[in-house]
């Protein structure tokens, strides 16, 4: 531990060493962001941006923000061209304050430096129109750059394959299986404890239980509409929507699915015992660790999704594209060069760089062909990524590599992203990313501020018996929904398909 420490600090002498002289002059660009949420990074000495001044020869000044509502007042600020830097990095631009800060004319269109001065990203766009349409404005305009990621949350079913082989069950294949291998949780006493304590499938809320209707062909996003061939629609008044819907109050009533799903908290339902017996069957969640203990990890699997008519689809959460991470203001006299800048870090080399550091310094490559840290874990929560690289707080331009994060060496870690990067496979975007113009977004805001908990709340009292689902109640929610307006925000969607 001590011979760690002690490399990382030596490392840091280093560099401070080699900048010494490069430190005299003036930096030559005054670069502005936000990275809050607690990740602890200080620009100032940070090895990254130490690294990157060595391969490029650019210093910066840097404003860091750390106060996310403090940020996104000086957003506004300016917007309205008060004391402009010359870059905006970890910026967390939405597509709006974009398009706001670039009518001001405080921000440019990096567009015409694309091709010639950022040949990762161009590589990156050409080979992703989607990405490419996702941040470009309505007008042909690129005015803030990306982070392009694979491997963003998704909310999943984690199956508790242990018990699958305890039991001797096959992985379900479709609604049907599902039930019959969460009947064989609950009553065949899978964790072997002698006690009826297991919990089938345990969720939060209607927004959980809504991944699993893919198992009927329901991929809504959270506006709840899709486009399929074109054509904008709505599951929620679907009779797929009211099958699903009947399907999960069976599971209610056999107390298949956790009766305290619409009322608990992450927090209160979590199992930090490292040595508990799991009572979880199935999980519905990002990670199974927001309600199993570490010990646990390797018992739960992603299963392929559920099959409908003979297909397996499935709901991409939050796509590939972040958008607003990066932007050059009119304050800029070498545009070109910042942009060449930022191109290091849409590549394999740059990328690890950021996430990672550097090759051999804070990971190395094991003989399985798999990396891992030179550190322990908690040097390298605690030390290496908020001082040598700029992962965690705000989000960073560049490209998150799944194939760097698969070769990951600790064996759960990596079965797990690998799990969720194979879900990926079957998962589409419902609606694709488009930038709506301001009266289409307010008016949505509307729409969504009547239609969401209305359907939410209504639903929930579906699956629960609160409400009893038949003829009469199916078709007043139907009406109620429709007089809400969703077929009007169906119409504005629409306008964005082309």
């Amino acid at each position: 531990m001590r011979k760690i420490i002690a490399a990382v600090l030596l490392l840091t002498l280093c560099f401070s060493c080699a900048y010494a002289d490069t430190e005299l002059k003036a930096p030559d660009y005054l670069m502005e962001g936000y990275d809050g949420d607690g990740a602890n990074h200080d620009w100032d000495t940070n090895l990254f941006f130490r690294r990157m001044q060595e391969r490029s020869g650019i210093s910066f000044q840097f404003r860091q923000n750390t106060d996310f509502t403090a940020w996104t007042q000086r957003i506004q600020e300016m917007t309205e061209g008060e004391d402009l830097p010359d870059v905006l990095f970890k910026a967390g631009l939405t597509v709006r304050q974009t398009e706001k800060m670039y009518k001001a004319g405080q921000i440019i269109d990096l567009k015409p430096y694309l091709a010639e001065y950022a040949p990762n990203l161009s590589a990156l766009l050409a080979e992703h129109e989607d990405w490419a349409k996702a941040i470009t404005l309505e007008d042909g305009s690129i005015p803030a750059l990306p982070n392009f990621n694979q491997l963003q949350n998704n909310d999943a079913l984690w199956l508790n394959t242990s018990w699958i082989k305890t039991l001797k069950l096959e992985i379900p294949n479709n609604a049907d299986e599902l039930t019959d291998v969460l009947r064989a949780f609950k009553t065949q006493d899978p964790n072997r404890n002698g006690k009826a304590d297991e919990v089938p499938l345990t969720f939060l809320g209607m927004w959980d239980l809504r991944f699993l209707g893919h198992a009927f062909g329901i991929i809504d996003n959270d506006y709840y509409i899709s486009v399929r061939n074109g054509k904008v629609s709505s599951a929620l008044t679907t009779d797929e929507n009211r099958t699903f819907l009947a399907w999960l109050r069976r599971l209610w009533d056999e107390k298949l699915l956790d009766h305290r799903g619409f009322s608990m908290i992450d927090s209160l339902r979590q199992v930090t015992d490292e040595k508990a017996v799991p009572v979880y069957g199935a999980v519905l969640s990002v990670t199974p660790l927001t309600v199993v203990s570490s010990s646990a990890l390797n018992q739960y699997s992603v299963p392929a999704p559920l099959e409908y008519n003979g297909k397996r689809i499935y709901r991409d959460l939050l796509g590939d594209v972040i958008r607003g991470t990066f932007a050059i203001t009119k304050n800029c006299s070498d545009p070109e060069k910042l942009v060449a800048w930022v191109d290091f870090l849409y590549s394999e080399e740059g990328s690890r760089m950021a996430q990672s550091g550097l090759e051999n310094e804070e990971y190395i490559w094991n003989e399985d062909g798999l990396w891992e840290w030179t550190s322990d874990l908690s040097t390298v929560a605690g030390m290496v990524l908020p001082e040598a690289t700029i992962s965690e707080g705000g989000t960073a331009p560049g490209i998150t590599s799944a194939e760097f994060q698969m070769k990951y060496a600790d064996t759960d870690t990596r079965e797990a992203v690998t799990q969720l990067y194979g879900l990926k496979q079957y998962s589409v975007q419902p609606y694709p990313c488009v930038t709506l113009t301001e009266e289409d977004e307010k008016r949505i805001a509307e729409l969504q501020g009547a239609i969401a908990p209305y359907a939410e709340n209504t639903m929930a009292a579906f699956v629960t018996g609160d409400l009893e689902l038949n003829d009469e109640t199916w078709t007043e929610f139907c009406n109620e929904i429709r007089r809400l307006g969703l077929e009007e925000e169906i119409a504005i969607w629409q306008k964005y398909i082309q």
